[in-house]
């Protein structure tokens, strides 16, 4: 069977590798496992809309292709495949759904399309993919995974904490298929946990430390009104 057409008439399929696996489009009647071939998924693409700010970009996923990647010096290896899914628009409510996706991925992420791959083993599905190219000036490139888990660790932008968006993508992909794991968003994670737990063992020793300061004010100050009284 050949592929089904992205823009037929008859349907309109999207793939999401991002926030899209588990915040979906609007409007969609059916929902896919599956997997592209030929692109790394990275987190090198700026936020300054979603998980940042125009002062203070965030960090989101793009698609890069496999033979460009090849000539990028990165600390993570990558598999054929990237998993994500795919959604079914009706022809109908396809302008409403562009419209709404354009306004979501308007952030330099342009329009492409790619052959995607039903993990159940049915026919290929052309889909349109919305992928940040090397080209848009949102693209920031390769980086030391610390520095980078460093980086989407403390941003933050109107659709809340980057780090927010790192482990929703993990567990996600983690729950589409028992070989969809990625691991460059799993170590992202895993620096950005360890990352959170530091965050917090330090505002519990400020939040203990400020306690006994202010005890110790408070003993402080009975002593010398016992003084006084005597």
């Amino acid at each position: 069977m050949p592929a089904a057409s992205a823009d037929s008439e008859a349907e309109f399929w999207l793939f999401g590798y991002g926030s899209l696996i588990w915040k979906p489009p609007p409007l969609y009647d059916r929902r896919i496992p599956g997997y592209v071939t030929g692109y790394v998924r990275r987190f090198w693409q700026a936020s300054q809309d979603h998980r940042g700010t125009p002062e203070a970009p965030g960090r989101v996923v793009t698609l890069i292709e496999r033979s460009f990647w090849e000539t990028l010096t990165d600390h993570h290896d990558s598999p054929d495949k990237v998993w994500g899914t795919a959604y079914r628009i009706e022809a109908a409510k396809v302008a409403e759904v562009r419209e709404y996706l354009d306004i979501r991925e308007i952030n330099g992420y342009t329009v492409h399309y790619t052959p995607f791959h039903p993990s159940d083993g049915s026919s290929i599905i052309k889909t349109l993919v919305y992928i940040g190219t090397p080209e848009n000036d949102q693209f920031v490139g390769p980086q030391h995974p610390q520095k980078l888990a460093e980086h989407i660790h403390r941003s933050f932008g109107p659709s809340g904490p980057n780090k927010d968006y790192l482990l929703s993508l993990e567990e996600a992909l983690d729950n589409l298929s028992s070989e969809s794991g990625d691991a460059h968003v799993k170590d992202l994670a895993t620096r950005v946990r360890k990352l959170e737990k530091q965050a917090n063992a330090v505002g519990e020793r400020a939040a203990s430390a400020t306690a006994v300061t202010n005890e110790l004010k408070k003993v402080g100050s009975t002593d010398e009104q016992e003084e006084m009284e005597k």
